[in-house]
């Protein structure tokens, strides 16, 4: 395993690398906020006592929140991306530097105030002079913490499209490739650990007050001024331009795929650049909102998910209703349907083969008279959305013995190891070759048309005529076959989203 982590380290280097950038600019922009607020509000509790035990509780409160909850609580604020990002971790992160600077300031040694007090020394003086450099020590441990913590829980950053090293971890775990997933766990390992011991040398300086000495808050400074001119350069020097696409996809393999052909084909076919943020937690809850406000510019959709989900018309869809939600999307969103893909990626249920042949299944009608029996798997938005769970158990009449959210990465695992019996699935699913599993018979013809189509918003296809012309090379390309094949060739071969994309779009003749 190492070995594949090292070659897939050094063959993606710049990727990795950028992803580096970006998580020190999240964790840093959030820990500098941090120490800040942190400092000012452990200060002031210090002096006014009275008011300690209603903010650390406050904050006690907020630190027990999970961090995706809190993720979720802020998007529709904030949106999605690296802001509530950053104000997240700020939040999570003012835990240990309240406490601690509010600990150190109320340990100082209060005949030393007095003293201090009897020479003539002002409040801000006491303050300064000596109650600060006595909790110096205490602070710095609960900084080392908070930074600890911090770099490491930016990994979750990339479940709402900001950037950093969880990008390769969740890129990881929805393409069934645990060598990316590996290699991001062990760059964040690492750059934690290396920020923690570069912490804990100053905190041993700080402490040992002799060798405290000007040459050696010199260099201090100098590494930390460093460090940040590096993060914040690689930001500054990027190509500066605002003719930029910004594309979302969802956490979906042949998303990923489909995401890499579409920026390859704009920057080729125009003078367009693309900032492509992949595999977005949440998938159209979280994309429609940052496209209406228009920090995303194009995403791919399904007609299905956009005739129930997005417009929440009730009955089935079929393609029929097409001009009708073209004309809702347009009138309504400010979105069009700009391409259609053509191939149809609607949903399934497949159960493990033991249990179809223990039960003698081969219909949805079949599974739903013993679903009281057996235990359920699916992502966490097929359990929340209309046209999916709700819709399986109001016409089928589904009583699963237990329902398990899983992230959509996880599902095939899942089954293949027993921890599940039956799961949700998608027609182009690369992996149902792989696994020990039967698909079954949708008897009732449920699940409507989910033909796949890339979303703009109007204004940039009126700003930009040509966008529309590269993404019409896409068009007629696609089977349901050949898509579930590039599903295949990565989540089960392993090879690379975008090196798979290169390669079909060399087949049909559209790289020059």
């Amino acid at each position: 395993m190492l070995k594949d982590v090292s070659i897939l380290l050094n063959d993606r280097s710049d990727f990795f690398f950028d992803l580096l950038l970006q998580h020190l600019e999240i964790s840093l922009t959030a820990i500098g906020f941090a120490i800040v607020i942190g400092l000012f509000i452990g200060i002031l509790i210090s002096e006014y006592e009275k008011t300690s035990k209603l903010i650390l509780g406050g904050i006690n409160f907020i630190y027990t929140i999970p961090a995706i909850s809190l993720l979720g609580f802020l998007i529709p604020f904030s949106g999605i991306g690296n802001t509530t990002a950053i104000i997240a971790l700020t939040i999570y992160a003012l835990l240990p530097m309240v406490r601690n600077t509010y600990t150190g300031f109320s340990q100082v040694n209060s005949l030393i105030l007095e003293a201090a007090e009897g020479m003539g020394s002002t409040r801000f003086q006491i303050l300064y002079k000596i109650k600060f450099p006595l909790a110096l020590p205490v602070i710095m441990s609960g900084i080392r913490n908070m930074v600890t913590m911090t770099i490491a829980l930016t990994g979750i950053a990339s479940f709402i499209g900001a950037g950093g090293l969880g990008v390769a971890v969740y890129r990881g775990i929805t393409t069934n490739n645990a060598t990316m997933t590996t290699a991001g766990s062990l760059l964040i390992a690492f750059l934690a650990v290396s920020i923690d011991l570069g912490l804990g040398f100053m905190e041993k300086l700080i402490k040992n007050k002799r060798k405290l000495k000007r040459q050696n808050i010199v260099t201090l400074g100098s590494l930390a001024a460093l460090v940040l001119a590096v993060v914040l350069g690689s930001r500054v020097f990027k190509t500066s331009t605002d003719e930029i696409i910004r594309i979302a996809t969802k956490p979906m393999t042949e998303q990923l795929v489909l995401g890499e052909m579409l920026q390859i084909l704009i920057e080729q076919e125009t003078d367009l650049q693309v900032e492509l943020t992949q595999g977005v937690g949440g998938g159209t809850s979280n994309i429609l909102p940052a496209m209406l406000k228009g920090d995303f510019d194009l995403y791919l959709e399904y007609t299905g998910t956009g005739w129930n989900m997005i417009l929440e018309n009730e009955g089935f869809y079929d393609e029929r209703l097409f001009d009708v939600m073209q004309e809702e999307f347009q009138n309504e969103l400010g979105l069009t349907w700009v391409t259609m893909l053509e191939f149809n990626n609607t949903f399934g249920l497949a159960v493990r083969n033991e249990i179809a042949k223990q039960y003698d299944l081969v219909t949805f009608s079949d599974l739903m008279a013993v679903s009281d029996q057996l235990t359920f798997g699916a992502e966490p938005d097929f359990f929340e959305r209309e046209d999916g769970y709700p819709l399986l158990a109001d016409e089928y009449g589904f009583n699963f013995k237990r329902r398990v959210d899983l992230d959509i990465g996880l599902k095939y695992q899942s089954l293949d190891e027993g921890q599940i019996d039956a799961m949700n699935i998608f027609t182009t699913d690369g992996q149902l070759s792989q696994v020990e599993a039967k698909v079954l018979e949708d008897d009732l013809q449920l699940y409507p048309s989910y033909r796949c189509g890339i979303v703009a918003r109007m204004e940039i296809l009126e700003q930009y005529p040509k966008l529309e012309v590269a993404l019409a090379h896409l068009e007629d390309l696609f089977t349901d076959q050949n898509v579930a094949q590039l599903n295949y060739l990565v989540e089960v071969e392993g090879q690379d989203s975008r090196a798979v994309a290169q390669n079909f779009l060399q087949e049909m003749n559209l790289l020059r």
